[in-house]
């Protein structure tokens, strides 16, 4: 295929989620032709006004906002701006579209990707949109039936989806994540972390902010003494929002070993390579690099997130036995008890592991980009 220079624009945002993979294409875009011109855009307020600017490239914000669920005066007045908001981004996406004369838009999902694609497509421009969860956003199914291809990461879309624009392209992760780690960065990690390669490795990721679920839950289990865990080392990244909590609670319980709480994990490749287990959330983009590490994973899925999709990405994992879930609401109690079971099991360590890097997708930004030179 011919990758000649292109006008692209990529919209979407609200979350690292949504944003990572946004980049992603973008740099992929640049790397085929580096005379591309790429303007993305997000929402006013949102971290992609600042995480895309970072990566090198431009970006505009549209006025648009969510609506929120939760009762309260601030919200309903949030709410009752929503549809002039709305409305005023979508001329604002004409004007951008006019001004820019894109070849192609791509959509990611977040608040932005809706105006730009509405309007852009009502401008008969052609259009690419990329799901990363395993149940459709409610943007992108209401973009479905007026863009060109649609590319996924999970099975089973089709009941979301047009059939015939569906496009099994994974999700773009990071470079430094995309292949099992090898016995020289396995042991790079060990001496990064400072941990004894003749134990059992444990990885608990909160994300950048932490989760109290998954925080309240290694507290219990140090409380409880660590039962069968003695051979174990734990890597705890609890979220900068938690950490002075989590170190004075360290502080209160001396006498255990092993066991390190981060705030931020600077080397996630190397966080991952020395884990023989992962305890994680199940975000579209954790869940794509926990399969191309070949990671045996216990996933705790966060029930604070729309349509619950983080349920449906851990499940098409648990149904080809390629991961375990505990449910949040059940995580105090017996998230640490199967992590620690599965550690002392190596035929299901070796089992999860293996159909893990099996569902891999790890080409994810190439096959995306095809997809938007087919439509140029």
């Amino acid at each position: 295929m011919e990758y000649k220079a292109i006008r692209a624009i990529i919209s979407g945002g609200g979350t690292g989620g949504h944003i990572f993979p946004a980049v992603s294409i973008g740099h992929k875009l640049k790397q085929l032709n580096p005379d591309t011109e790429i303007l993305f855009v997000g929402a006013e307020g949102k971290m992609e006004m600042e995480k895309v600017p970072a990566e090198g490239f431009r970006i505009v914000g549209l006025p648009i906002v969510g609506m929120q669920r939760r009762l309260s005066m601030k919200n309903l007045m949030n709410n009752l701006t929503v549809p002039f908001r709305v409305l005023g981004s979508v001329r604002r996406a004409r004007s951008i579209v006019k001004e820019f004369k894109p070849d192609v838009v791509v959509g990611v999902g977040g608040y932005a990707s809706a105006p730009l694609l509405w309007a852009a497509t009502g401008m008969k421009i052609p259009a690419v949109i990329q799901e990363q969860n395993g149940f459709a956003g409610l943007t992108n199914k209401m973009l479905g039936s007026r863009v060109q291809s649609i590319c996924v990461a999970y099975e089973g879309m089709e009941k979301f989806f047009p059939a015939g624009k569906i496009v099994m392209s994974g999700n773009p992760i990071r470079e430094a994540v995309s292949r099992p780690a090898t016995e020289a960065m396995k042991a790079e990690a060990m001496a990064f972390y400072g941990l004894d390669p003749d134990k059992k490795h444990l990885f608990v990721v909160g994300g950048s902010l932490g989760s109290g679920t998954l925080n309240n839950a290694m507290k219990h289990w140090i409380q409880d003494g660590c039962p069968e865990g003695q051979d174990v080392q734990v890597i705890w990244q609890c979220g900068k929002y938690y950490k002075k909590d989590v170190d004075a609670f360290m502080d209160a319980h001396p006498d255990i070993q092993g066991v390190t709480a981060y705030d931020f994990i600077a080397r996630m490749d190397l966080a991952y390579a020395a884990a023989d287990v992962v305890i994680s959330r199940s975000g579209a983009s954790t869940v794509s690099e926990l399969c191309a590490m070949g990671k045996a994973t216990v996933f705790v899925p966060s029930p604070n997130v729309a349509e619950d999709h983080q349920t449906h990405n851990a499940m098409a994992l648990v149904r080809k036995e390629a991961a375990l879930l505990v449910k949040d609401s059940e995580a105090i109690d017996e998230l640490m008890p199967t992590a620690i079971g599965l550690l002392h099991s190596p035929q299901t360590l070796a089992k999860l592991e293996k159909n893990a890097e099996s569902m891999a997708l790890r080409d994810a930004a190439q096959v995306i980009c095809d997809e938007i030179y087919k439509l140029v």
